[in-house]
């Protein structure tokens, strides 16, 4: 059986130049995807070691220069810079006369809609937003990944296309996102991205305490199992001790955290409120089960404050009158419900801004590249592994 050989990308007419400013993990692996695509990538601007590795590794051959460079040489620019860089980059590169008119400006920022673009827009720019919802690692494989993700577009009206058409070269779904809902949208992947990587993280951390020499080959078919039901079923998909009420074994568990891991307990306690919340709401959880639950909960949360522990998220009133305890700074505190004829649970501090956490100070028009400008979360991992 003869086989038809597949044409080499390099020998398709070109149809856009392709710069990117700002070589950290999604940049080169985006461009990379335009080139199979049949577009020309012609420059990357890099300041970091890692970053010149990646670029080298996933676009050989493409000269590494200034950012207002790029700009000169590509048609179509790529900026793939942390969040709170990009209003500044995009200030500096308009504000030198480096973007031409009629130059494809896109940013990979979950947390933007194209209006940070505006100053580029009055430089005569074509705005795009155009944010991979997947989490990235610097290494060719990220170009595999792009295969039917998910991409949060926005665009005016008139680039809809452009956008949609960019998306679907490189392997991606558009899902349009409006503008006022960028910030959210983002919040929401970096809740579960996020978040997900920490809980696992820990997970792994106190299975090889509890002498697991395998605690990657345990917690692979069970935490695929749990993402694939909760994707699924949504809540119904709870299982486990606080979904059932077993007030007992979440005691045992508040007890041994703090003697083995007492970093972990503020975070247990604030995720064992918030599943105790949904578990109730969609009657998964009796409520004569959850007045023993919430109040271990309550009694888990002063401990951990009496032995200097950081206090967790607001949760639900105790059935005596007591209230939620206080939130910790890390995630959005929320309004505790009350209890039996208890008081509101105060509210939980203010989280940060950007869940990515604060950028370095960057030169607005030469801004070092992140290692994970955007994942849609923030950092991924060590370099080569996934997020």
């Amino acid at each position: 059986m003869k086989t038809t050989p597949q044409p080499d990308p390099r020998d398709r007419p070109a149809r856009l130049t392709v710069g990117v400013v700002g070589a950290g993990r999604v940049g080169p692996a985006l461009a990379a995807s335009l080139q199979l695509a049949g577009h020309r990538p012609v420059a990357a601007s890099g300041v970091s070691d890692a970053s010149r590795r990646r670029a080298e590794a996933l676009l050989p051959g493409v000269p590494l220069v200034e950012p207002a460079e790029v700009l000169q040489r590509a048609e179509l620019v790529l900026l793939t810079v942390p969040d709170d860089a990009l209003p500044a980059l995009v200030s500096g590169l308009a504000g030198t006369g480096a973007i031409r008119p009629g130059q494809l400006l896109v940013h990979t920022s979950g947390r933007f809609g194209t209006r940070v673009l505006d100053p580029a827009l009055r430089a005569g720019a074509l705005p795009l937003a155009l944010h991979p919802a997947m989490t990235f690692t610097g290494t060719p494989v990220d170009v595999q990944r792009l295969a039917g993700c998910s991409f949060g577009v926005t665009a005016p009206e008139e680039l809809r296309l452009a956008a949609e058409a960019l998306v679907i070269e490189m392997g991606g779904e558009p899902e349009w996102i409006d503008e006022e809902k960028r910030p959210l949208y983002h919040a929401a992947l970096a809740l579960g991205a996020n978040h997900l990587v920490t809980l696992v993280a820990q997970s792994l951390e106190l299975l090889r305490t509890a002498g697991v020499g395998a605690p990657d080959r345990m917690l692979g078919p069970l935490l695929g199992a749990a993402l694939d039901n909760a994707l699924r079923s949504g809540d119904a998909a709870l299982t486990g001790p606080v979904a059932r009420g077993d007030a007992g074994t979440v005691a045992a568990h508040i007890e041994e955290l703090r003697a083995h891991a007492p970093g972990t307990v503020a975070g247990y306690l604030a995720m064992a409120r918030a599943t105790a919340d949904r578990a109730l709401a969609h009657g998964l959880l009796e409520p004569r089960l959850a007045e023993d639950l919430l109040g271990v909960l309550a009694g888990g949360a002063r401990g951990a404050e009496g032995a200097g522990g950081t206090a967790v998220t607001d949760g639900p009133g105790g059935t005596d009158g007591t209230r939620g305890t206080d939130g910790t700074g890390e995630i959005d505190g929320t309004d505790g419900t009350k209890g039996t004829g208890g008081t509101r649970g105060t509210d939980g501090a203010e989280a940060p801004a950007e869940p990515d956490g604060p950028a370095s100070p960057v030169d607005p028009v030469n801004p070092e590249d992140p290692e994970d400008p955007e994942s849609p979360t923030g950092p991924t991992g060590p370099e080569g592994t996934p997020r």
